[in-house]
């Protein structure tokens, strides 16, 4: 997909953009049996894996609701700004949300724990915990403070560590550094030397044309290509250690999801599961097709980070994890204490398991 087929009018997703007012769009009814919702993102219109995940989501409730329950989708910019779209399930201008948890750490530390921590979960331990391990009640404990209910939605899997227009030596060369990256692992790059900002999606390749930005990260090749990072960088890092195993959220209006018949709940809750899974999928297939294009027809240069920051961002990563840890906000503090624990049973399996396997498939396996 070229970048200008979704990336026209992105910059409507900024906090200066012209926003269509929510009066242009008529408060959602049940009208002969079906109900109208609107779902606001913070990706742009038809962006691969997670602005056409959204689509596909309400697609998802819509087919299995036999129309009963119609989700209408508006990208980053078509009702409100990509950085209000939880504010519009909030305020009640919208009925649900697609993003990231991480966007809205101001208004809980504790929500960062539901995307992706810096040297933290997997998507596989994430899910885990959140399903299996107490997560999700935590996580409704944040929301219910707001009036909302988060569901795990996508998943992108371990991410890219981001665009730099100079190679990474050391260290040295982080600081000052003018990065976008958001969340916890925002925090770790700030403690590396970086100044770090978060931005939308369709707000960064012309932060990084003008100079704004000197580095970015947003998810990985197949996003990246369709954003057009690599007309600015060339020199692409992998793997992200901040964000290890990187969850989408849908976030529905507590008091709209709960007027719902139980089948339409169900329908909601069993839709988000589905399209978290078929997302993983579809990056997982994806992503080195679109790396492939990138190196071999933009000249981009895939290349790990050196030994030295992954030192450093392990150092960083604790202390900012500690520093939630001992928050003084006891549910940021509960949210913290029962991802740490989860993650020292969950990395057990990892350990002793998975990563074994995948080194022995290296070394001993080819076709």
């Amino acid at each position: 997909m070229k970048r200008r087929n979704f990336i026209k009018g992105a910059a409507l997703a900024g906090a200066a953009a012209t926003v269509t007012t929510a009066a242009a769009f008529p408060t959602p009814a049940l009208s002969q049996g079906r109900i109208e919702w609107r779902m606001v993102t913070t990706w742009p219109k038809n962006f691969p894996g997670l602005g056409v995940g959204a689509e596909r989501l309400a697609r998802r409730i819509n087919d299995m609701s036999g129309g009963r329950l119609n989700v209408r989708v508006f990208a980053a910019g078509e009702l409100v700004p990509a950085l209000q779209a939880l504010d519009a399930v909030i305020q009640g201008s919208a009925e649900m949300s697609h993003g990231a948890a991480y966007y809205w750490q101001g208004k809980s530390r504790g929500l960062s724990f539901f995307t992706g921590v810096p040297y933290g979960m997997t998507s596989r331990e994430l899910a885990a915990w959140v399903r299996f391990m107490g997560g999700q009640q935590i996580w409704d404990e944040i929301y219910d403070k707001f009036g909302v209910k988060g569901f795990l939605s996508g998943d992108t899997g371990t991410q890219a560590g981001g665009w730099f227009r100079k190679e990474l030596t050391g260290v040295a060369d982080i600081k000052g550094l003018k990065f976008r990256t958001p969340g916890l692992g925002g925090q770790t790059w700030e403690k590396l030397g970086a100044t770090v900002v978060n931005l939308a999606a369709g707000e960064i390749f012309q932060a990084l044309q003008s100079g704004a930005l000197d580095a970015a990260e947003f998810v990985g090749p197949y996003n990246d290509l369709a954003l057009g990072f690599h007309q600015i960088a060339k020199n692409y890092y992998f793997p992200s250690f901040i964000e290890p195993g990187l969850a989408t959220e849908a976030v529905v209006n507590k008091s709209k999801f709960a007027a719902l018949p139980k089948d339409l709940q169900a329908i909601v809750e069993n839709a988000c599961q589905a399209e978290y899974d078929h997302t993983a999928s579809d990056f997982y297939a994806n992503d080195p097709v679109a790396l492939k294009t990138l190196v071999e027809k933009h000249g981009v240069k895939a290349l790990q980070f050196p030994e030295e920051i992954l030192k450093a961002g392990g150092v960083a990563a604790k202390e900012v994890i500690t520093a939630v840890r001992n928050s003084d906000d006891a549910l940021t503090k509960k949210t913290a204490e029962s991802f740490i624990a989860a993650l020292e049973v969950l990395r057990t399996r990892t350990r002793g398991t998975d990563s074994p396997f995948l080194v022995a498939r290296e070394k001993y396996f080819q076709l």
